[in-house]
Parts: C-alpha cells; structure tokens; sequence
C-alpha cells in the first residue's frame, strides 16, 4: 500500500522552502557570528537529509507497533527531561536549560517528549474509552502526567513548549469524549495558572506589558516584536525579494529561528504568506482527513495528536510574530532553524504517512 502523496509532496516543498529561507535570514548572522555564511544552513540541511531518512523509514513502520512500546517511548523521554536539568549534562541557551550539546548541534529532549505522550495519550484512550466520562478513573491519571512532564520542561524554563504540549492533550481529550464542561473547568484553572506562572517570572511580565504596547519600551522587552512587524509591513503583494529583507540586518534578532515567517513575508510578500499557508493547509486538512477515514482508533488519537499539535503550533507562532499574542518562544515548524523540532516534526509526519497507508 502506497502512503498520502499529496501530504509527502507538501512537506517536501515546505521542508526545502525553510532550508531556503534559513540561509536567507542567516547569512548576515552567520557571518558576523561564525565568519561562515553557511553555518546556520548547513546544519539545517543536514537535519533536513537525516529527518527526511528517518521520515520514510518510519513511513515503512507499522504504527501499531507504538502500542507496545508507548510507554518505554515516554519512559525513556522523561529521564532526558530529567537528566537535561542537570548541570554539566543539560546546556544553558537563550535562559533555558533545555538541550543536550553535542559539539555544535543541540538536541532538545521535550520536543521528542511531546510526540511521546501523543502516542502514550493514544493508547490510554484506546484502551479506556468507556472511562473518559469519569474524572477520577478516566481523565485524572492522564491530565496528572501531562501536567507532570509539564512541570519537568518549565523547570527549564520553556513555557511555550510546555503549552503546545498541554494543549495537544486536550485536543485529543476533547476527541476521547471527555465532557466540555471539562475543558470550561480547566481553562479557568489554566488561566490562573499563567497568571501564577507570569507573576513568578519577572521577564513574563515584561512580555505581557511588551504585549500591550511594545512601543513603551522599543529597545527593550518591546525590541522584538517591533522589529517583526516592521518586516512583515513593507512586504507589499510580492514582498522585497530574495535575499533582500533588511530587518536580518542586525534588526530583528536571530532571524532565522522563531520570527523567519517575518523574513518570509518580507522578502515574497502577500504572495508568500498565501503560498506558506496554503503549504500549512495541505498538511493539516490531510492529516485530519487520515485521522476521519483511518479504521483503527489507535491510529485515529495518532494521527489527530500529531495534526491538532502541528497546527497549534503553527498558529501559536503566526499569532506571536503577528503580535497577537506576546512572545512565546515556539518554533514555526518546517521553516524554523532548529534540528530537534525539525528531526521530530518529520518522525511525526513518518507515522502520519504510515497510518495514510492503512485507509
């Protein structure tokens, strides 16, 4: 059985189009940095050769094979969260204790977490389908461990990846049955939490006052998203050109990682806002529509997980560098600089393809 090629095709595109566009809003960096052009690139591109290896090696693995093996997955990722907190194992970038340095590269252990408790929520679900109605029996064990390996990535701190990971759960909660009143419950808990959270991180509280108005503090807190917009305003209908932003130009700060979507409306414009997001759309609507037609349920919470938290994710970064929502941290999947993300979105595309094969 052949998998989704319309999905294939569209990762591919995207995939390549963000390596691109990686050397674009780098090469100044680069250059200045590393006295090498193509440091951020090359890198890029090696993550992008070896992720898309290991997307058709797993497309090859059967998904049902994840069932066995979901919690030695998840077992194995919460000693990495564990052991990245650790000084002298776990390296400090950008405030966050949140990687395991290897020479130049960096291996970031939650965004392997957040595909790990995609599947383990998948089986859980599987398995207690008739008990999702009751709190005590069905919801709580589960919602004890998300918020668990959530309080395990902000002790590094990373606030955004611990968000996309919770909410990615309760997507899948939603689909598993679980009473809407629920989500009302936790969303008011949820609220207060980061407000709690906010207030115990003074740089939090000067992304929410960036938030409202950037503009009160221009060169500081407010510095980043001022920078982004005025790269996505000039972009016009066909944008600057290739090669031609101007905010890389020590502007906008490390452009090539969560703001590249304000380099890429810079330099193609509306036009390539529109072609990126038709991209985005392509993968999502397959994703969900491999999630409807696939007839075994395990598959069906795997390839939901995996396409509510792409799309999340998507929008969460388009609403930051948009400056709808304050600055979170979180990476534009496909396009971002960053092995990690990129090795474990294409890992997460792999089971997609597997499971397509399957309907």
């Amino acid at each position: 059985m052949k998998f989704d090629k319309k999905l294939f095709i569209a990762i591919m595109i995207i995939s390549i189009f963000g390596v691109v566009m990686i050397y674009s809003s780098s090469y100044i960096w680069a250059e200045y940095k590393y006295n090498d052009p193509f440091k951020y690139v090359k890198n890029q591109g090696l993550f992008l050769i070896i992720g898309t290896f290991l997307m058709l090696f797993i497309s090859k693995i059967d998904y049902k094979k994840y069932y066995d093996k979901a919690n030695l997955i998840l077992l194995g990722c919460l000693v990495l969260l564990v052991l990245v907190l650790i000084p002298g194992i776990g390296t400090v970038r950008n405030g966050s204790r949140s990687w395991f340095g290897i020479g130049s590269f960096g291996i970031q252990p939650s965004e392997f977490t957040k595909l790990a408790l995609i599947i383990f929520t998948s089986k859980y679900l599987t398995r207690n389908e008739n008990l999702m109605k009751s709190f005590k029996k069905g919801i709580l064990p589960i919602l004890g461990l998300t918020l668990f390996i959530f309080g395990l990535i902000m002790l590094q701190p990373d606030f955004g990846t611990g968000s996309i990971l919770v909410m990615s759960i309760m997507g899948m909660l939603y689909v598993g049955g679980v009473d809407f009143k629920f989500f009302l419950k936790i969303g008011i808990l949820g609220i207060g939490g980061i407000v709690a959270l906010i207030a115990a991180a003074p740089y939090r509280m000067a992304r929410i006052l960036s938030y409202l108005n950037p503009w009160s503090d221009p060169l500081g807190s407010g510095f980043q998203i001022i920078q982004s917009l005025y790269a996505i305003g000039p972009g016009g209908l066909f944008g600057m050109g290739f090669l031609n932003s101007r905010q890389k130009h020590f502007y906008l700060p490390e452009p090539q990682t969560d703001f590249i979507f304000s380099i890429i409306s810079e330099e193609f414009g509306f036009l390539g806002i529109v072609i990126v997001a038709t991209l985005f759309l392509i993968i999502i609507y397959r994703g969900f529509r491999i999630a409807r037609h696939c007839n075994d349920l395990f598959g069906k919470y795997i390839a939901f997980g995996i396409t509510f938290q792409l799309a999340f994710q998507t929008v969460m970064n388009l609403m930051v560098v948009t400056g709808i929502i304050p600055v979170t941290g979180v990476t534009l999947p496909f396009l971002s600089y960053g092995g990690s993300s990129l090795l474990i979105t294409l890992c997460g595309m792999g089971i997609l393809l597997n499971i397509s094969k399957n309907i």
